[in-house]
């Protein structure tokens, strides 16, 4: 599907997503070290468990309003709140103002995403949902290659500066939608369904989402999410701390008497650097290349490939290596990422699809908050124990992904068991 011929909804949100998402990442790897610096190490980590966790009921309730006030209300509130948590950011006398702006452009993020990625599934043809999705992959990915790079000159030399960018951004992008985006909801869903206060609302909705939970098949697919996802996550965690305390400075190039040699500092940021790279290179290639295969498929492999390239991390300290284990895994993850939204926009009921999509996104949430149980393994097992320790987790998913494809043809479709959503 090319891209001049997509929706005018997806090419306005394509554009809008990079360059807020290149923003995004301007700012977000140094706000543990800001409020670090205000607050103290130990009381800045707790602060940034709160996040997640309000992100997490944010993502649900956009789902929500996605499917009952419409794509577009929910985006449009998305947008603007995040628009004037960055300008109470800018103008903040405070370093508690300052968190609470930042709790609140996550949930403003929050309420977004789920609508957002409703509408793409509204607007594309099911066989083009993998390569769409991968481009706006491909797109949110830029920023996460440039942002921090640039992040580092203006978050901390013009973060104020740069606040206010992100705030006329997010501002000009609400503008955008209010005046250029449709309204994708089905005729199925929508205000006409909903009567009564907003307390029956907000019951109602944890009713619908206990639905969705208690959806054999769904509830599968979130707890095979869970598991890759600590897997996912330790490209931040313990590969980190794996790096630094086994893998030695060594030359990555030399010439006879030349040579250009790296700390274990600098290892870890070329394989996170190759791993961004790859991301943006390779989202598209890789999706058109498994653009045939089935989703069972596609998922088996993702995770394999991620787990096997991790666990043989635990086997060598030596760079170059180190740098073809990366590729493998970070191929893995590429290969999944349209793939997940794609299978959720088909199982969903059209008239639910936010909720599932905001459902879908406590696989990320809760993998997140579990993941980090590898530094404490850590304390008392080998690095080569911890290392087949997440190599577990992905072949369990994979096992996971092997019973929900078994169970699908046995169940009744989600459009039918749920349409009362």
């Amino acid at each position: 599907m090319l891209w001049f011929k997509w929706d005018l909804n997806l090419k306005i949100r394509l554009i809008g997503d990079s360059l807020f998402n290149m923003l995004f990442w301007m700012y977000f790897p140094f706000m543990t070290l800001y409020f670090s610096g205000a607050f103290g190490k130990s009381v800045a980590s707790m602060l940034m468990m709160v996040p997640p966790l309000v992100g997490l009921f944010a993502g649900l309730f956009g789902g929500f309003l996605a499917d009952r006030l419409g794509r577009r209300p929910a985006m449009l509130l998305g947008s603007i709140l995040q628009s004037v948590m960055f300008a109470i950011f800018a103008l903040s006398p405070s370093r508690w103002l300052d968190y609470i702006a930042y709790i609140g452009v996550g949930v403003g993020s929050s309420i977004f995403t789920p609508a957002s990625s409703a509408m793409v599934a509204d607007v594309t043809p099911e066989k083009d949902r993998r390569m769409v999705f991968a481009t706006f992959v491909t797109g949110r990915n830029l920023g996460a290659v440039f942002g921090p790079a640039l992040g580092s000159i203006f978050f901390i030399n013009y973060r104020t500066e740069l606040l206010w960018t992100c705030t006329l951004v997010t501002f000009l992008y609400f503008l955008a939608i209010y005046w250029k985006i449709r309204e994708t909801l089905p005729a199925s869903a929508g205000p006409a369904q909903e009567k009564g206060s907003m307390g029956s609302l907000i019951i109602r909705q944890f009713r619908n989402y206990g639905l969705i939970f208690k959806d054999p098949p769904f509830a599968v697919y979130i707890i095979a999410g869970i598991m890759v996802t600590i897997a996912f996550m330790q490209l931040d965690m313990y590969l980190a701390v794996y790096v630094k305390e086994y893998v030695p400075a060594q030359p990555l190039l030399s010439f006879g008497n030349w040579s250009f040699s790296l700390s274990s500092t600098g290892i870890f940021g070329w394989m996170i650097g190759l791993n961004g790279l790859l991301f943006v290179l390779c989202a598209l290639p890789v999706t058109k290349l498994f653009e045939h295969w089935n989703d069972r498929n596609v998922f088996i492999l993702s995770s394999a490939l991620f787990g096997l390239g991790m666990f043989l991390m635990g086997f060598t300290t030596n760079v170059w290596l180190l740098l073809v284990f990366i590729t493998v895994m970070t191929i893995g993850e590429v290969s999944r990422s349209p793939v997940t939204e794609s299978f959720v926009s088909k199982y969903a009921p059209a008239n639910a699809r936010g909720q599932y999509m905001g459902a879908s996104n406590l696989q990320y949430s809760l993998g997140r908050f579990i993941a980090p149980v590898t530094i404490f393994l850590s304390t008392w097992l080998p690095p080569l124990g911890v290392f087949g320790f997440i190599f577990f987790c992905t072949l369990a998913s994979v096992v996971l992904y092997i019973v929900l494809f078994r169970i699908l043809p046995e169940t009744k479709p989600a459009q039918t068991e749920n349409a009362g959503l």
